[in-house]
């Protein structure tokens, strides 16, 4: 049997399996960069919180950017006995939990930001086996369902992470508990996984090689790099002004600091909810019309309606309203993303590489976003969240044009 060898069916409760790794994943990961770091570093630094965060949500981003790929291309040449894909999903979330009990006992910021680093290349390594297990496993007319079901999961994390850190004062607690969530869940799916070895002798990984770990040239595979594109600018708006959430319910909407993990909660839940009913519904709609991108156009046009809505909220109300709009659209978005990813990969036996370098372009916006987030941030007043959400607006319009150049989808 070879690498690119995809059966033609799943494996019975792969797609149940899948989505419980995914939900374990994020909910450690995502909880953790949208909530409790964001939390933990306004108790270790009140009065420069925004700064630090900044420049930690970077330093994490920009490990990611480089651990995606490079773990992608080692699991891909893995020959362990265990398989591709299995040594890399059990070392990589024993790595990211071990990152972020370091955030949580953590008492100054450099320790946050190695500890974030550590989370979050770990996580990546976990996160480009468990991605490449899609095309590994799924015949292409079931990837729509299972990216509905893995989108599902990604998104109903964020509310139950939210949930935790409301739920526990404790800074230790508010990490142990995804972290054991994680690990549970991807050590469930790692055992059960049918891993496949590989099958063929691989040449050294040479010099040319592993600088192409990090490159796939759009110029010989446009679908590919127009789909990257669709992502990052996508992800751009997604992220971009999450990260300051609760600075601006503080800021913009005047909630007090002790209820401000309430509030987050309860945002988190509106905003989440929605988009993982909606990413569960659509990803099965997906698969039946045969149909990805016009999902795609739909997202982003929801999603620049609801950057408006927070651009010109000035109740607790209207943004619980603007989340929820936010989550339709983050819902529509997902429920194709994992199908529509996996449609444009140009080498079979490079898919955990090739999905590394388009994962990218969700984990580079992390790290752009949060620099120039502070410029908009600065104009006039020195808090202007209309600013910073308007151009994220723009960033999902933008979205409409890039994916139409993605011909090779529908």
């Amino acid at each position: 049997m070879t690498t690119s060898t995809v059966p033609a069916t799943m494996p019975r409760g792969f797609t149940f399996r899948i989505s419980l790794a995914y939900l374990g994943l994020y909910t450690a990961l995502l909880a953790s960069a949208l909530v409790t770091v964001p939390l933990r570093v306004a108790e270790v630094d009140p009065a420069g919180k925004e700064r630090s965060l900044a420049l930690i949500v970077a330093l994490g981003a920009l490990v990611a950017v480089v651990a995606n790929p490079l773990f992608g291309r080692l699991s891909d040449r893995t020959t362990s006995r265990f398989g591709r894909r299995r040594p890399w999903l059990v070392g990589g979330v024993l790595g990211g939990s071990a990152g972020l009990m370091l955030i949580a006992l953590a008492p100054a910021v450099p320790a946050i930001a190695i500890g974030w680093c550590l989370a979050q290349m770990s996580f990546n390594a976990t996160l480009s086996a468990l991605s490449a297990t899609v095309p590994d496993q799924v015949p292409a007319d079931r990837r729509g369902t299972v990216s509905g079901a893995v989108g599902f999961s990604q998104l109903i994390a964020v509310p139950l992470g939210a949930a935790s850190a409301a739920l526990f004062g404790d800074a230790v607690i508010r990490f142990l508990v995804p972290c054991l969530a994680a690990t549970v869940l991807v050590l469930i799916f790692a055992v059960t996984l049918p891993d496949r070895r590989v099958a063929k002798r691989l040449p050294p990984l040479t010099a040319k090689a592993f600088r192409d770990t990090f490159w796939t040239d759009p110029r010989e595979h446009p679908t590919f790099g127009w789909m990257w594109l669709t992502r990052f600018v996508l992800f751009l708006a997604l992220f971009t002004p999450v990260s300051y959430l609760a600075f601006y319910l503080g800021d913009r909407i005047g909630i007090s600091p002790h209820a401000l993990a309430g509030v987050l909660a309860l945002l988190m839940l509106v905003e989440y909810s929605t988009s993982s009913l909606t990413s569960s519904l659509c990803g099965r709609l997906s698969d039946r019309v045969g149909r990805r991108k016009p999902f795609v156009v739909a997202a982003a046009v929801v999603m620049a309606v609801g950057m408006v809505l927070l651009a010109t909220a000035d109740s607790l109300t209207r943004v619980i309203v603007a989340q929820a709009v936010q989550g339709l659209a983050t819902g529509l978005y997902f429920s194709v993303d994992v199908a529509l990813c996996a449609s444009v990969l140009p080498a079979p036996d490079d898919t955990a590489k090739d999905l590394g370098v388009i994962n990218i372009a969700n984990v580079l916006p992390q790290s752009i976003g949060p620099a120039f987030a502070p410029l908009l941030l600065a104009i006039g007043s020195g808090q202007n969240y209309t600013a910073l959400y308007m151009f994220t607006a723009l960033c999902a319009l933008s979205g409409i044009l890039v994916v139409s150049k993605v011909r090779s989808a529908r």
